[in-house]
């Protein structure tokens, strides 16, 4: 049977092959990161397309250039599988699948559990297991470890299970994946040194801590301290509104302080699969302990309340201009969740779409990453991008700017649109402003 470190040393070789099981926008960055430090990879999806597009050389996500996923299949040193029973052949397995919430914001973890049954009918001695989805404090030991222990698999000993949340941040050009430092915590120490060992080839500096529950409780920390501030600022700006303050003012007023504040910048809601969603997986849990997590529910609410509020200004800017909304058209700019990503996981624009539909409003969307909106788990609103030009402006009674795109024509939009509700700032930070552009 392996020891940790002679298997350490098999790292250090790359005579070791990493599995990454969910390749979307978590695990396939991961899966390339790994490829390119020299490691054979393995990527499992259930979705038969995706590994079509990896083994022809092909990548689906925007920032994940296929030229890499090229360079890897030409080495030989990346396959993509969609048959999980081949789990027994990577030495690690890390788990990349989606832990979404319930209709009543629990948490939904069967990806996460059928992942770790898969791996449990296939484990070996010496495989390292990590989980990276972003949970609750106590899964890994909840979840994963018990599947594994009933295979008869002595953990530590012979299989070594670790807790390393995800990092990823997409569209961030500024800071390097290499220099984003990695969290490991471990179900026992030679579990801990073991993963580490493993990410230290990727990353610049790992984190160890003192256990699996420490590593999980830090990546939800991270989204609630995001979460919390973001709602801060978007209940500012109702309350700043009411008093006729500009809010981006403001903050940029506030964010020359050299201490003591950090900027935080509001929105038609938040988005992405972390931010909306992570916090509730920890107040469920503290449930449990007896605890009530007043302060982060009450951020949830604040958040989630802003598409409403959004619209509810763009009704007040178009009485304004003596027209309804029911029977206005709306265009609605930008779908993804965040500027320049081609993902729109939890995007709150969906939610202004389906509000904008439900108030009798014809409303449409533009967005160079989507030329038409895809079927989601609450939304299908079978809309095609419209393109944008002088003349398709025209056509609207309203623009409402939900994602800032760097691409987005500003200065012709400014000067076509009859009315523009800015849910971003964006036309204040290029000086384009007039009496129908609206703060929103």
């Amino acid at each position: 049977m392996p020891q940790a470190a002679e298997l350490a040393r098999r790292i250090a070789a790359r005579d070791y092959t990493v599995g990454i099981v969910g390749l979307g926008y978590v695990g396939l960055p991961l899966l390339v990161r790994f490829g390119e430090a020299g490691f054979p990879v393995r990527g499992f999806d259930v979705d038969p397309e995706k590994v079509a597009m990896l083994n022809g050389g092909r990548s689906y996500i925007q920032h994940v250039p296929g030229d890499a996923i090229a360079a890897l299949r030409s080495t030989g040193r990346l396959e993509a599988l969609a048959d999980l029973d081949r789990l027994a052949e990577p030495d690690a397995i890390l788990i990349c699948v989606p832990t979404p919430l319930g209709p009543h914001r629990e948490p939904d973890l069967r990806y996460v559990e059928a992942t770790a049954d898969a791996i449990a009918r296939a484990a070996r001695a010496g495989q390292l297991v990590c989980l990276e989805s972003t949970t609750y404090p106590g899964t890994t030991e909840e979840v994963v470890i018990p599947r594994l222990a009933r295979r008869g698999l002595r953990i530590g000993e012979e299989v070594f299970v670790v807790y390393s949340p995800e990092r990823e941040d997409p569209g961030n050009r500024e800071v390097a994946a290499r220099r984003i430092p990695k969290v490991v915590g471990g179900m026992t120490a030679a579990c801990r040194e073991l993963g580490c060992a493993l990410y230290a080839a990727i990353v610049e500096r790992v984190v160890p801590v003192s256990s699996l529950r420490a590593a999980e409780a830090t990546k939800v920390l991270e989204n609630i301290y995001r979460a919390v501030n973001v709602a801060l600022v978007n209940e500012l700006k109702t309350v700043f509104d009411r008093m006729g303050i500009d809010v981006w003012e403001v903050l940029e007023a506030a964010g020359t302080k050299p201490f003591g504040f950090q900027a935080f910048y509001p929105g038609p809601g938040l988005g992405g699969h972390c931010i909306p969603i992570d916090p509730f997986y920890l107040t469920w849990k503290a449930r449990e302990y007896g605890v009530a997590t007043r302060f982060i529910e009450l951020a949830g609410e604040v958040n989630s309340a802003m598409p409403a509020w959004v619209v509810a200004k763009l009704s007040d800017a178009l009485n304004a201009q003596g027209r309804a909304l029911r029977g206005a058209k709306v265009l609605v700019l930008g779908v993804s969740y965040k500027r320049d990503v081609d993902d729109l996981r939890e995007s709150p624009t969906l939610e202004l779409l389906t509000l904008l539909v439900a108030k009798g409003a014809e409303a449409a969307y533009s967005d160079p990453y989507f030329p038409r909106l895809p079927v989601t788990r609450r939304y299908d609103l079978g809309l095609e991008s419209t393109a944008l030009s002088p003349a398709s402006l025209g056509r609207f009674d309203a623009v409402l700017l939900a994602t800032d795109h760097s691409s987005f024509p500003y200065e012709m939009i400014h000067g076509a649109a009859r009315l523009i509700v800015d849910t971003r700032g964006a036309f204040r930070r290029r000086s384009l402003t007039g009496a129908h552009v609206v703060a929103a």
